[in-house]
């Protein structure tokens, strides 16, 4: 019964780090036209496993911020043009916030699936005790 519920506790912590995951790049699709944005990028931690946590259980690390460079968008009549007509745009490229919410739902789904099957697993070892 230890090992379904260490697995019910490792689906759950992929569930909630592609959840993360998913928000911050609906941020990015968001603020993809907003000037001087910088693309988020959701990093993840294996959980110390001294501290009570199955292994391989994931935990959020800190958001970084994409350190590419800014795209330089020519509008001169745009509130933040400089005096050569540019301005700081973001560095979101939507075909790759796209791809990466893709990857994302799939993971999350998997971490779905592996918890209904250790909830069901479960619960038809629940039963069979009862008997």
């Amino acid at each position: 019964m230890g090992d379904l519920v260490s697995t019910l506790a490792l689906s759950s912590s992929g569930m909630e780090a592609q959840a993360r995951r998913l928000r911050h790049v609906t941020e990015n699709i968001a603020n993809a036209d907003t000037p001087g944005y910088r693309r988020k990028t959701a990093s993840f931690e294996m959980a110390l496993h001294d501290a009570g946590a199955p292994a391989g259980q994931v935990t959020p690390g800190q958001v970084r911020l994409d350190p590419r460079a800014l795209a330089r968008v020519y509008d001169p009549g745009h509130p933040l043009a400089d005096d050569t007509g540019h301005y700081d745009g973001s560095n979101v490229d939507l075909v790759i916030e796209i791809a990466d919410a893709r990857e994302a739902q799939r993971s999350y789904e998997a971490n779905l699936r592996m918890f209904d099957q250790a909830r069901q697993m479960s619960q038809s070892l629940l039963e069979l005790l009862r008997r």
